[in-house]
């Protein structure tokens, strides 16, 4: 019987560490608690996921992706200023907290704090690799067929996120990655400190 390759519709467990554009070290999935997901359907990194396909289980491999098809390119409307009277113990804040916020349309907004002003924080809601070239060093650990049911759960979740952004969310690549890849910036990028509610410092949730 012929090994499975990665190919849509199958179910691909790996582990990862994953490089920034200076070569620095900023995520790793360690093969004890490897990244399962169902290939096809946007619920990695986009670049990786088209450079990945055709490897079979025990495989490895160094794959460099482009800022366009990882995590976007900066924006910087996605940088502004927030209310001191919003955050939560706000005298203790300082340049690179980072906090989670509710946006207006009940979306997750993750932002980290690069500017103290006297009355008022500047935070970025950029992802942190947005604009950057990134690497990921990969090992498959299993492929196999999807089943139905996660077919189906996956659909569901690629077609929520389409219709999540055809409602003008524009995230970008946020793909299912529960570490670095956490949706970012779920909003219309019209910044007052009213469209942020519910300021939770991240780990504190």
């Amino acid at each position: 019987m012929t090994e499975l390759a990665i190919a849509p519709d199958t179910v691909v467990t790996l582990s990862y560490v994953l490089f920034d554009e200076s070569g620095e070290e900023v995520d790793r999935i360690t093969p004890d608690e490897p990244l399962e997901y169902v290939h096809g359907y946007a619920q990695i990194v986009p670049g990786l996921e088209r450079q990945i396909e055709g490897l079979h289980a025990g495989e490895k491999g160094s794959f460099t992706v482009e800022a366009d098809e990882a995590f976007g390119a900066r924006e910087d409307d996605a940088v502004f200023s927030v209310d001191r009277s919003d955050f939560p113990d706000s005298e203790d804040v300082a340049v690179g907290d980072e906090f989670m916020a509710e946006g207006p349309d009940g979306d997750p907004v993750a932002m980290r704090v690069v500017e103290v002003q006297p009355d008022a924080f500047v935070v970025d809601t950029n992802h942190a690799l947005a604009g950057q070239k990134i690497r990921f060093d990969v090992e498959v650990a299993s492929v196999r067929a999807a089943s139905e049911e996660e077919i189906h759960a996956a659909q569901t979740e690629l077609e929520e996120i389409i219709a999540a952004e055809a409602e003008g969310c524009g995230c970008g690549h946020e793909h299912g990655e529960d570490h670095e890849h956490e949706h970012e910036h779920g909003h219309d990028h019209e910044h007052t400190h009213t469209d942020l509610v519910q300021l939770t410092k991240k780990g504190q949730a």
